[in-house]
């Protein structure tokens, strides 16, 4: 036995589990090993609980290895309003970009989907709730452009809890125009985009480019809106249907076009392609 396996009377000393081993499902509450539900794509192997998952780690999941070209890396928000809530937004900025290694919250680029290739963008709800602000706003625009310039097919995932970033002001509202306008030219061209809803999207990203899809499929049980569910309640001041704003209430009632399981998504999205005989 070694020194730092005993206690200062010899005795063996009880070895902790390390921390970041196991996750708690907030669906049906089990323990379950973080390694599997990696290997799993992060869902939870008791109940099918799709867990978040960063944007970097979906587009590893969608594109073939090694295809994934990232643009628009560099660009980064700044801060016009000089806005403070408990913090200045330009440090809000900072810790965010620490937290999760991202320079916003959406990351955009080219890769291929089973050997289709594609433009894909995806919005990461861990960076200020996937809120929508001008550079989320831009690469989106960018990306569609570019997506219509080459005449690829274009996947946006959505994961966007925030909705327009209220710490840009007129400047965030304005992005949703903006995206929506570029998706129409890219339509115009006969560009075909598939639009993924994740748990979240809601806000001015639900209400704007997470709709306009030629397709639009959601994961199960995302959660899918303007308002959310408690605004909504106090506002109408009734009772809520059940599973209102659920990816499951929203496809009885024709806003979606199909639910698709995390480990099915990349074959469907390549069956849309093929189907709509979208290529280079």
């Amino acid at each position: 036995m070694t020194r730092d396996e005993a206690d200062a009377n010899g005795r063996p000393q009880k070895r902790g589990v390390p921390e970041g081993l196991w996750l708690k499902c907030p669906e049906c509450q089990s323990t379950v090993f973080r390694k599997q539900v990696d290997r799993l794509l992060g869902i939870c192997p008791e109940c099918d609980y799709h867990f978040y998952v960063p944007a970097r780690t979906r587009i590893e999941q969608l594109v073939d290895v090694g295809s994934f070209e990232e643009w628009f890396a560099d660009i980064r928000s700044v801060d016009p309003l000089g806005f403070v809530d408990s913090k200045p937004y330009k440090d809000r900025l900072i810790s965010e970009q620490k937290k999760t290694g991202l320079t916003d919250a959406c990351v955009t680029g080219r890769g291929y989907l089973r050997g289709r290739p594609i433009v894909i963008s995806v919005t990461d709800s861990a960076f200020i709730m996937g809120s929508m602000g001008s550079v989320v706003g831009e690469k989106l625009t960018r990306a569609t452009e570019k997506a219509t310039e080459l005449k690829l097919p274009l996947v946006i995932v959505s994961g966007s809890g925030g909705g327009a970033r209220m710490h840009e002001g007129i400047l965030s509202l304005m992005q949703m125009a903006k995206v929506s306008a570029a998706l129409a030219r890219y339509h115009e061209a006969g560009g075909l985009f598939i639009s993924v809803l994740t748990n979240p999207t809601m806000g001015g990203v639900a209400a704007s480019f997470a709709s306009l899809g030629d397709l639009v499929v959601a994961e199960a049980k995302a959660l899918v809106g303007f308002a959310g569910p408690r605004v909504v309640q106090a506002t109408v001041k009734s009772p809520l249907p059940e599973g209102f704003q659920t990816s499951e209430f929203l496809l009885a009632h024709g806003f979606i076009d199909r639910i698709i399981h995390r480990n099915e998504l990349r074959t469907e999205i390549a069956s849309f392609i093929d189907y709509c005989e979208i290529k280079p």
